[in-house]
């Protein structure tokens, strides 16, 4: 029996845990069972036509939100071109609701509800033996006419299951693509917008299994590993031990976690504070909404004051990288309640936010209670809400404009200054930043066509002129700074008038190559001609002082962080920047303060910024890391 186990990945660089689950629990009495991954995005005729070719008679998929359309429309057509083979179903998407999907899609054989492994397992003996699908618990069969749903199975004892990490097949993709890894299953938590919520308890792999099959992975070249445990750090003792291990044995890797902020103990936070290497660990945060009365209709356990003192505990330790996340639509959230959770959160300042909007997945308690809550919602995947009892689709759709905004000119950090600029010192609060800049796009009609680098800056300054903005001499500067960092190399264009005269230019290229010390001690020790400099280096003149507007958007920003000002570690008079892995550098250095500032509204800038002007030195392909490194010296 010809077993292919297959799904659609949502990009090229995912893989897939589920379908290595169920090979390395089955392999050992089917031998010929064959893994198959393809993406949304491969058309589905040649998806069928390399599935016909193989010529399998059995064909399970693994099903999400993201794929269970594209995997209908396969089936549809598998069954058209071979009749025989047997379809089965497995995965969050069908496991909750298999009585829809059988009567939806009549090609459908069998779909396996909840664990997979020894459901599956046993209905491939049935298939291959006595066909009794009345005994193979957790699946749900077609006999006759009739659906027949069985009881469900024990959850299994996941120190049973063997190891899905293993496959040599595997080992030459392992630097190109994102693993998969979990340590547990199950969350402690009920929110009913989660199909976590359904399954009560954790249940944990043995803790020396783990950390044989990652470092396997690690020492096989695995790149990035992202752990699918719903809250990583629900066990202390567990999630320390585990972070040790990856510190002493990262190798360079990459390791994404999902933790629950507001459990995490002040001794964690000051261990992975003093000991975890820069970059190589990133944290996902659910906070989704920080309205008390929506979390407490939603059963959603959080203490955003807590919360808020980790993520800022974190982004003061510099070595951790926070991806936030939000939810619009939940019950009793409309815009305006919205937009202060946006703002409670944004003044934090993480290094991605992301805004998604409440989907009504199947088996979700909030999917029961939706008429209760006058929810409309798409009737298929991924069943995005389209409006509530508090928030009309007209401010769905406004708030569809702020998240474009919010992916091209924060989380993609291709403007890491302006943007910081602009929240802190121009708009009211980041929201309405976000907001009427996601307003303007659309009015113009930008999100119907492409955008190369430049245009998101021709955009942005198109969009502060017409609206009136001040100090657009120094949101330009830091614009150009940005655009400057942006590149590799040498940038061939930019999307503004060059004004420094030639020989004004000449004339500072020969007092750097001249005096390159009064610059740094790194740039003295390279010893670079004027020809050399000329070939990787760019000069602007600012008409402010850059390092007073530096100092004005660094430090922390929320409540929660330092309590005592903290200055940057300067060597050889380069300054790291504070929000990105780029180089800047001042002749004095910068001193960064934390700001404590409980709400997201703009203040003044200082007046310093005024006094004289600057200097930026922009430099090129002078060190391993390939980052553009900037000096800027006062005029």
């Amino acid at each position: 029996m010809k077993i292919v186990l297959t799904t659609l990945n949502a990009k090229y660089i995912h893989t897939s845990l589920a379908i290595r689950l169920l090979k390395a629990y089955s392999e050992h009495e089917f031998k010929d069972i064959h893994l198959v991954e393809y993406t949304i995005k491969d058309p589905v005729m040649n998806i069928v036509s390399d599935l016909f070719q193989k010529q399998p008679d059995v064909i399970g998929f693994s099903c999400y939100i993201w794929n269970i359309e594209e995997t209908l429309k396969l089936i549809g057509i598998l069954k058209q071109v071979m009749p025989e083979v047997t379809i089965v179903l497995g995965g969050p998407e069908v496991s909750y609701e298999p009585l829809h999907w059988m009567k939806r899609e009549a090609g459908i054989d069998f779909i396996v509800n909840g664990d997979g492994e020894e459901t599956f397992h046993h209905l491939l003996q049935e298939l291959r033996d006595d066909r009794k699908f009345h005994f193979v618990y957790g699946a749900a069969y077609r006999k006759g006419e009739e659906i027949i749903v069985n009881p469900p199975r024990p959850k299994s004892d996941l120190n049973t299951l063997p190891t899905p990490h293993r496959f040599p097949e595997d080992i030459p993709d392992l630097s190109k693509r994102i693993v998969y890894f979990e340590t547990s299953r199950g969350c402690p938590f009920n929110c009913q917008f989660c199909l976590s919520s359904i399954e009560v308890g954790v249940r944990y792999y043995d803790i020396e299994r783990v950390k044989s099959d990652l470092l396997y992975l690690i020492e096989n070249g695995a790149k990035i590993i992202k752990f699918l445990d719903r809250t990583f750090n629900i066990n202390r003792n567990y999630a320390m031990e585990m972070f040790q291990f990856l510190i002493d044995n990262h190798q360079g890797c990459v390791f994404q976690f999902e933790i629950t902020a507001d459990i995490m103990r002040p001794e964690v936070l000051d261990f992975l504070s003093k000991n975890a290497p820069p970059g190589i660990f990133r944290f996902e945060i659910g906070v989704q909404s920080t309205n008390d009365e929506t979390n407490e209709l939603v059963k959603r356990r959080q203490n955003f004051k807590k919360l808020s003192r980790t993520v800022m505990k974190i982004k003061e330790s510099r070595n951790i990288d926070q991806h936030l996340d939000l939810i619009a639509g939940l019950p009793m959230e409309d815009y305006t309640t919205f937009r202060k959770t946006f703002n409670d959160v944004f003044v934090m300042e993480p290094e991605e936010l992301q805004l998604g909007f409440l989907k009504m997945l199947r088996g979700t308690g909030l999917r029961a209670q939706a008429a209760k809550y006058e929810y409309t919602y798409m009737e298929h995947a991924p069943y995005e809400i389209l409006s509530s009892h508090m928030m009309s689709f007209s401010d769905i759709i406004r708030l569809k404009r702020l998240e474009d905004v919010l992916e091209k000119y924060w989380n993609s950090h291709r403007m890491d200054h302006t943007a910081k600029y602009l929240i802190r010192h121009v708009f009211e609060s980041p929201f309405d930043f976000f907001q009427e800049f996601g307003d303007y796009w659309e009015e113009r009609g930008w999100q119907k066509i492409g955008h190369q680098l430049e245009d998101l800056f021709i955009r942005l300054q198109s969009f502060l002129i017409d609206r009136g903005t001040l100090s657009m001499d120094i949101i330009t500067g830091l614009m150009k700074l940005d655009y400057f960092l942006g590149h590799k190399y040498k940038p061939r264009k930019i999307w503004w008038d060059f004004v420094l005269d030639k020989s004004d230019w000449s004339s500072y290229l020969r007092d750097i190559a001249a005096n390159p010390g009064q610059i740094s001690a790194q740039l003295a020790e390279a010893g670079l001609s004027e020809r050399e400099l000329q070939k990787y280096t760019v000069l602007e003149v600012l008409p402010f002082s850059l390092e007073a507007v530096l100092e004005s958007i660094s430090g922390l920003r929320a409540d929660g962080g330092s309590e005592e000002e903290e200055a940057d570690n300067v060597v050889d008079g380069v300054v790291p920047s504070s929000e990105s892995l780029i180089q800047g550098g001042t002749e004095s250095g910068l001193e960064e303060s934390v700001q404590t500032t409980s709400s997201a509204v703009a203040v003044a800038e200082p007046s310093s910024v005024r006094e004289g002007r600057t200097l930026l030195i922009v430099m090129y392909q002078q060190n391993e890391s390939q980052r553009a490194q900037y000096y800027t010296l006062p005029l």
